[in-house]
């Protein structure tokens, strides 16, 4: 497996693990206001991650250049940076965090677009 593809595999089920502890925190405190933030953790970081590393398993051509390494990275940086922003931007604290969490995650799912298309691979069996 190839090194793009193995690191969204490893991190997908971090990212999940942190989203159903943070879900777990909420239910125990009742603070469910904080539930946005728990859904983007989940969502860019879990699934996100997951279905580029199917992707990338999938077609190892679409992993071997740097624009995938920039992709991938962005997506980190975006959840990472939304996961906090959004919570901040909740509780009043400001929201740039999250909007450059979103920025970030916006500019990788265009890159992976960009990718998918370019790519003229048979998706392997």
């Amino acid at each position: 497996m190839n090194f793009i593809a193995r690191s969204c595999w490893v991190s997908a089920p971090l990212y999940a693990l942190v989203g159903m502890g943070f879900g777990i925190w909420m239910s125990a405190s009742g603070q469910h206001q904080f539930s946005p933030a728990h859904a983007h953790l989940n969502l860019l970081g879990f699934v996100s991650m997951a279905l580029f590393g199917a992707y990338y398993t999938l077609v190892p051509t679409a992993a071997s250049s740097l624009l995938a390494r920039v992709q991938v990275i962005s997506m980190h940086a975006g959840a990472v940076l939304m996961f906090p922003g959004v919570i901040m931007a909740i509780n009043g604290t400001g929201d740039g965090l999250a909007k450059a969490g979103s920025l970030l995650a916006i500019i990788s799912m265009l890159l992976f677009a960009f990718i998918a298309f370019r790519t003229n691979e048979p998706a392997r069996a």
